[in-house]
């Protein structure tokens, strides 16, 4: 038969090999053309007699990285008027794809998944609708679900095959943080049936269909029990009871995948499995059809997908390849962009004032390394050649062949200064000067350039081996070649690129700041510390703005606020400087570095508990009775506010770059989305209001610019008018 994804190819035997490979792609995913070709395959497989089994397999790299979220991210329901119409034909979509797959297990004949490459989501799905799975000899291989990282949920029956096969208590983690095994983990943990090498696995499939493999899975056997029992079992009711609290915990209820996920298993396992499929399907639904859900799929897929691969690179301006940079300061965050460059395959030459300090740089990588191959991540000879490519040097001379000069000095603009006085002494022609740095303008760091054109920010964040963002900050005379070629690097490093323009703290380091200084605020008004920690956390930020501001340190913010004060013309300190003055200056406690700051530190550097001084500091005592709800927006709005104020100001050109930088860079609430699709969700003029309101009772800081006024009176969101009419996901 004719097939535009498959291949479909019989032998003699009656054994149909069915070779997805969809044309035009690097990879493999279930879209609707491809689930219509599988739908007819299995279709026609069932109604032939002469086929006497299947085995499905890849034509590329991976198995099938599972659904095209492009596709779901177009809201299904097609031209469904009202919300019930939408929601049962999104449901109907969902319950389709999942009786397709109970068809495959059910037809009678034997199913084998030889699985070559990584499998993933809806890819993982339709190996577990096969009777028997193999899959090829490769730690590289990635098998799992990890549908919860981006706000849905495994939609093709991995809540309910996943479960009954190795049990709930092994499932669940596995789908609810979306995490990934290996081909040995997932033999160990029951998911395959045995690891082969890649080059017999067609071979070992079509062994196992002639020597009698059985078309029966093993919840269509009679008296199955899903392994550990059901909810109510022994083995299983701590499961869901102790699961239900970690989540809670874990997500403060932010997160409705997760939720979800916990449901479907829960109900779904008590019923027989295409009762479970269509309550699947029902709880898939809800979150395809949630906004929130939309916007995670929209901003943590779609848009870091098109980001990662040069959706802010400039037209026309030829890709280059990065061979060779130079990393001047050979610090912590120098260190990590040698590291992360050396393993993208890159040559780097690190430079520091001191061959002391410049071997120090090297040896991070040394002991990132080390631990990798603790882990099993990596071998000794891979660890060897990464290294070879880490040149550590005090001599300049060794950028005459860069592609690239990335500067990571102290942020001091005459250091800066200095060194690019001396890197461009020696850079050949068309090299390009990105200065890390994380507030000073970039416009006036190129003064010190003799050629401002090929120079440009490019803010990392610490750790950098962890960090999935780079921030691009283009300066006044920024060319669109300088711009092309550090996308190009940040592309080669496997990491997202933002591009902003030019302004103090430029977008990330600006927003960032609301965070903590709204936090300082609130302790300065006399709310609990504890209580403003808590809440924080519950908002969805990764860290209460306390501990946020030890992390960072306490004198570093305490220096970027007066010079920012000074360079606004502002006089007076403020109560949220005059908290720091206090911790710093008066109490020498300058944050986690120090092991002192608004918290106590353990040896290892661990939190253990607010300072005990901090909470006995106030004589009138501490509010511990304010809202909540307030302080959560006030927490959550201040960060909006300044995004729109970058977005109204120029800063930012690109919503995409402002939700997902917000995600990345410093761990924006990532449930909703970004600093933009929070108010898209919240709806411009309920957001204004209630942005008045806090104005009103907390200061003109939260006065909505008058873009968002004007997009409250027209209904507008920000999806819809900067980025055309493209919905949440």
């Amino acid at each position: 038969m004719k097939l535009t994804n498959f291949t479909y190819d019989k032998d003699a035997d009656g054994i149909v090999t069915l070779t997805m490979d969809m044309p035009g792609r690097s990879m493999n995913v279930l879209s609707a053309s491809s689930t219509g070709d599988l739908a007819a395959a299995i279709k026609a497989i069932a109604g032939d007699e002469s086929v006497k089994g299947v085995v499905i397999t890849s034509g590329k790299p991976a198995f099938l990285a599972g659904a095209d979220l492009s596709e779901l991210g177009a809201g299904g329901g097609g031209g469904a008027r009202t919300e019930e119409a939408r929601k049962k034909a999104v449901y109907e979509q969902i319950l389709a794809f999942n009786m397709m797959l109970r068809q495959l297990e059910t037809m009678g004949k034997p199913v084998v998944a030889a699985i070559n490459g990584t499998a993933l989501g809806g890819g993982l799905e339709l190996t577990l609708a096969c009777h028997y799975r193999l899959v090829a000899d490769d730690p590289k291989i990635q098998l799992g679900l990890p549908e919860s990282k981006v706000g849905v949920m495994p939609g093709g029956g991995g809540t309910q095959r996943l479960p009954r096969l190795i049990g709930p208590a092994a499932a669940l983690p596995l789908m609810l943080q979306g995490t990934a095994s290996s081909p040995a983990e997932a033999l160990k943990l029951g998911i395959v049936h045995k690891v082969v090498p890649a080059d017999r696995l067609v071979a070992e499939a079509k062994a196992w269909i002639r020597g009698g493999g059985e078309a029966v899975q093993p919840w269509d056997r009679k008296g199955f029990d899903v392994p550990g029992g059901g909810p109510y079992s022994r083995g299983n009711s701590q499961t869901f009871v102790i699961g239900n609290a970690m989540l809670r915990k874990e997500t403060n209820g932010n997160f409705p995948a997760q939720a979800n996920i916990l449901k479907a298993v829960y109900e779904g396992i008590q019923v027989p499995i295409e009762a479970g499929l269509r309550i699947e399907s029902r709880y898939m639904t809800d979150l395809l059809l949630n906004p929130q859900s939309r916007a995670m799929i929209r901003s943590l897929f779609l848009s870091m997908q098109e980001l990662g691969k040069g959706a802010r690179r400039p037209a026309g301006v030829p890709e280059t390849r990065v061979r060779k940079i130079a990393v001047l300061g050979a610090g912590l965050m120098g260190a990590g962009v040698a590291y992360v460059s050396a393993r993208a395959g890159i040559d780097v030459v690190l430079i520091d004032r001191d061959q002391a300090a410049a071997d120090k740089g090297k040896d991070y990588s040394v002991r990132l390394l080390d631990k990798d191959i603790e882990r099993g991540r990596t071998t000794a000879a891979k660890k060897e050649e990464l290294l070879n490519r880490i040149h550590p040097s005090t001599d300049y001379a060794g950028l005459s062949d860069v592609d690239l000069v990335i500067e990571a000095v102290f942020e001091d603009r005459a250091i800066k200064a200095d060194v690019t006085a001396k890197a461009e002494a020696v850079m050949p022609k068309g090299a390009v000067f990105g200065s890390n740095t994380s507030t000073l303008p970039i416009t006036g760091l190129a003064e010190a350039s003799q050629r401002p054109e090929d120079f440009i920010g490019v803010h990392f964040f610490s750790p950098v081996e962890r960090m999935g963002l780079v921030e691009i900050i283009m300066g006044a005379r920024t060319s669109d070649a300088a711009l092309a070629r550090a996308i190009d690097y940040v592309k080669a490093i496997r990491k997202t690129p933002i591009v902003v323009n030019d302004a103090r703290g430029f977008y990330t380091s600006r927003c960032f700041g609301t965070y903590t200084r709204e936090g300082l605020a609130m302790v300065s008004e006399g709310i609990h510390p504890a209580l403003v920690e808590n809440v924080g956390r519950m908002a969805g930020m990764p860290m209460g703005p306390l501990e946020v501001s030890d992390s960072v340190g306490l004198d570093t913010a305490l220096k970027i606020g007066r010079a920012a004060a000074k360079d606004l013309g502002i006089n007076a300190a403020d109560d949220r400087e005059n908290i720091l003055a206090w911790i710093v200056e008066e109490k020498g406690r300058v944050g986690r570095k120090a092991g002192k700051g608004f918290y106590q530190y353990t040896e290892k550097g661990r939190t253990d508990g607010l300072w005990p001084e901090l909470l006995a500091s106030r004589r009138e005592g501490w509010n511990s009775e304010a809202d909540p709800a307030e302080l959560r927006r006030r927490l959550l709005y201040i960060q909006s506010l300044e995004t729109v104020r970058c977005l109204e100001e120029g800063v930012l050109t690109d919503v995409r770059d402002a939700d997902v930088g917000s995600i990345l860079g410093w761990g924006f609430a990532p449930w909703s989305g970004g600093t933009l699709s929070l108010i898209d969700i919240i709806g411009t003029r309920r957001f204004v209001a209630e942005c008045d309101e806090l104005a009103a009772r907390h200061g003109a800081r939260f006065s909505p610019p008058s873009l968002l006024r004007e997009m409250a009176e027209k209904g507008e969101t920000f999806y819809g008018r900067f980025a055309g009419t493209r919905d949440a996901a």
